[in-house]
């Protein structure tokens, strides 16, 4: 026979601060479990032999012991909390904290930033290399190193290239971008001859200057001799005599009219196979324009200066079917109905 477990022992005096234990409710026990001899006293002897087998069976179940919280100080309780009060802190202290503070937010905004920190740099580095890269070049073209050294006069037929270059020898020296237009054609002024003009610049010592000569159309006769001219009235020479394969023009108002204008573009519309074979224009109004073949001495009534490449174009097939040494008229004033007789 086993005896029943001990009893819990009593709880210790309460104190005013302590909160009040947890009840511990004593465990439940199976009746069939309990010896009988505990509930009659009249079987505790043990030398009854019916019932020593049934007495050795039965097994009291132990509660488990549940452990106790600790038990809490009541002065920590009624202990006031201890404070650090304001003024105790120096500026030296608060200075530190804001100094430390400050710095932890500069960390903070420099990790959430490094991306956009790093494509930055990227960018800035690259305006820089452009930057340095515009400038280097500029400043090299503006350098000695991309000074004049040598002229190249291209385009002339009549005039001579040579004397062209030695009247821009004034820009040798001086950097190709810095080249001055205006004194450039100061010098080519000299020449009549020089219709138009373009520079080129060829790095890193050459200044092309290409000339678009004029084209004589005629010469005018005057007091002071004959006179070359272009389409546009421009005299290009005078000399004593008539020059040699220029047509005499008969001109009414002289170079500063219409009837001039409409005969030198005449001219000019003409092939170069028909023009060397005029000798004499004739022109009172822009509308009667005329001209005289030598070889053959066969008129050519044009017109007016209107449609002057048709024309053109006409009177050349007509000069190959009927040749001008059988023809003593060509009239082309009206493309579409041309008369040759």
């Amino acid at each position: 026979m086993r005896r029943p477990p001990p009893l819990p022992p009593p709880p210790e005096p309460r104190t005013p601060a302590e909160p009040p234990p947890p009840s511990i409710e004593p465990p439940s026990i199976d009746p069939s479990l309990i010896n009988p001899m505990l509930l009659d006293p009249s079987r505790s002897d043990p030398s009854s032999p019916g019932d020593r087998e049934s007495d050795t069976g039965a097994v009291l179940p132990f509660a488990p012991m549940q452990r106790r919280p600790a038990p809490i100080d009541p002065s920590l309780l009624t202990r006031p909390i201890e404070t650090t009060d304001a003024a105790d802190l120096g500026l030296r202290d608060v200075w530190r904290a804001s100094r430390a503070r400050r710095r932890a937010l500069r960390a903070e905004v420099r990790r959430f930033t490094v991306r956009q920190r790093r494509r930055r740099m990227v960018w800035l580095g690259v305006l820089g290399a452009l930057v340095l890269l515009v400038a280097g070049t500029v400043g090299a073209a503006y350098s000695p190193l991309f000074a004049v050294q040598r002229i190249e006069v291209i385009g002339t037929t009549t005039l001579d290239p040579n004397a062209v270059a030695d009247a821009l020898a004034d820009q040798l020296g001086t950097p190709l971008p810095l080249i001055d237009d205006s004194e450039v054609k100061a010098a080519l002024v000299t020449f009549p001859l020089v219709e138009s003009y373009s520079l080129e610049a060829r790095p890193p010592n050459d200044l092309v200057v290409r000339i678009v000569e004029r084209l004589p159309v005629g010469v005018l006769q005057s007091p002071a001799g004959f006179t070359v001219v272009d389409a546009a009235g421009v005299a290009l020479s005078t000399s004593a005599e008539a020059p040699a394969g220029l047509p005499v023009f008969d001109i009414r108002g002289g170079v500063d009219s219409d009837a001039f204008r409409a005969a030198g573009q005449v001219m000019r519309s003409l092939p170069d196979s028909i023009r060397s074979q005029v000798t004499a224009v004739t022109a009172s109004t822009p509308d009667d324009v005329a001209f005289t073949l030598g070889g053959t001495n066969t008129q050519v009534v044009w017109g007016s200066a209107e449609q002057s490449a048709l024309k053109a174009v006409v009177l050349e097939k007509q000069m190959i079917g009927r040749p001008a040494d059988g023809v003593r008229l060509y009239d082309v004033s009206t493309p579409a109905a041309v008369v040759v007789s």
